[in-house]
C-alpha cells in the first residue's frame, strides 16, 4: 500500500505539494498502519481523524523543511524531472 506515497517536497517534485497530494500521503499512511483500506461504519470518524492529523503534520513538515540547494524556479524543475 504505501508504495503510493512518494516524496513531497522539491527537487523530487518541481513545486509546492499540492493539498491533494498531501491528503493522499495521509490517507495511504493510515490505511497502512490500520490495516485496513476503508473503515467499517464504527471505525469512520477515528479513521478520518487520523487523515487529518497525519496531512497537517505533515503540511507542518513540508513547510518547515530547508532543502538545500533548492533555490526555486528552474533550477528545481530540471531537477525534479532528471530524479
Amino acid at each position: 500500500m504505501c508504495r503510493s506515497i512518494k516524496t513531497l517536497r522539491p527537487p523530487s517534485i518541481p513545486e509546492k505539494a499540492t493539498e491533494e497530494e498531501i491528503r493522499a500521503a495521509a490517507l495511504q499512511y493510515v490505511r497502512k498502519v490500520s490495516g485496513f483500506r476503508a473503515p467499517a461504519a464504527h471505525n469512520q470518524e477515528v479513521f478520518a481523524a487520523a487523515v487529518d492529523a497525519i496531512a497537517d503534520a505533515t503540511r507542518d513538515l513540508l513547510e518547515g523543511l530547508q532543502v538545500r540547494g533548492a533555490g526555486g524556479g528552474a533550477a528545481v524543475a530540471a531537477a525534479g524531472a532528471a530524479g
